[in-house]
């Protein structure tokens, strides 16, 4: 700001004086006095816009800063949903190849989310999920299985994922055992060192109740095709700006956060 201000002045002063300073004899002169001015007039013009403009928009009209962060906001959010559309276009088969299925795996309409079973917003858009899933046999959820919490997550995920190695439905109702059932109780966070090992001993007992045979599950738990798929899980969560869960991918269109039944069904109808 000083700066500018020190232009100005000069700036100013060129202009009024310049032709003191450079003698007013002959043509040549004139010219130049003339290029002289003109320098001067832009130096003035810019500086005026350079103190002008952070007066007027804090100022005078503070409103077009806030438009300009949602214009830019919005501007980025079409970016990402192009982004994210090319990506369920082209690789939607690979999102789903290692991916535990809720609902008919041959529907039309899919839904991605990204999930941690840990989480209760993720917990809460499971239920939204299931009235979707026992209204219409035309829409399959697809479980990304987003481990974000550590040892509260890592069990149910990996477990969910090996379970669809056995079978999927089978899969589908460890995952919402784990969703609508509590894995972990207070006492079990008291002992952090011991924390992984609980969770992963009651995920199995869930995954007994659903069928699975846990023997075979918990190796598969750190097989290559869990791994694999976390891996996916990560990466297209890196490529789609994915921060947190739940996030939804409803027939390409993107939905972060626990959003409700009526935008779940307003997004599958359009």
């Amino acid at each position: 700001m000083i700066w500018t201000i020190l232009i100005l002045v000069v700036a100013i002063a060129m202009f009024l004086f310049g032709g003191v300073m450079l003698g007013n004899t002959g043509k040549g002169e004139s010219l130049l006095q003339k290029c002289v001015n003109l320098l001067a007039i832009i130096l003035i013009a810019g500086c005026v816009a350079r103190l002008w403009t952070p007066y007027y928009l804090t100022s005078v009209n503070p409103m077009i800063l806030q438009d300009m962060a949602n214009g830019y906001q919005e501007q980025q959010a079409a970016v990402k949903d192009k982004a994210i559309r090319k990506a369920v276009k082209t690789g939607a088969e690979s999102m789903m190849a290692d991916a535990p299925i809720l609902g008919n795996v041959d529907a039309k309409n899919t839904i991605f989310i990204w999930t941690d079973f840990s989480c209760p917003y993720c917990r809460r858009v499971h239920g939204e999920l299931e009235k979707v899933l026992k209204e219409r046999d035309d829409v399959r959820v697809v479980i990304k299985n987003f481990s974000i919490h550590g040892d509260l997550s890592d069990a149910p995920a990996r477990a969910v994922i090996a379970a669809k190695l056995q079978d999927n439905a089978k899969a589908a109702a460890l995952a919402t055992s784990l969703m609508t059932k509590e894995y972990y109780s207070p006492d079990d966070m008291k002992d952090r060192s011991k924390l992984g090992d609980k969770v992963k001993a009651n995920v199995l007992k869930f995954a007994k109740e659903a069928g699975l045979d846990t023997k075979r599950l918990e190796a598969d738990m750190q097989g290559e095709v869990v791994t694999r798929e976390l891996a996916n899980v990560r990466g297209m969560a890196q490529e789609f700006e994915i921060n947190g869960t739940p996030f939804l991918i409803i027939n390409e269109q993107a939905f972060p956060g626990a959003i409700p039944y009526a935008q779940i069904i307003e997004a599958l109808n359009k």
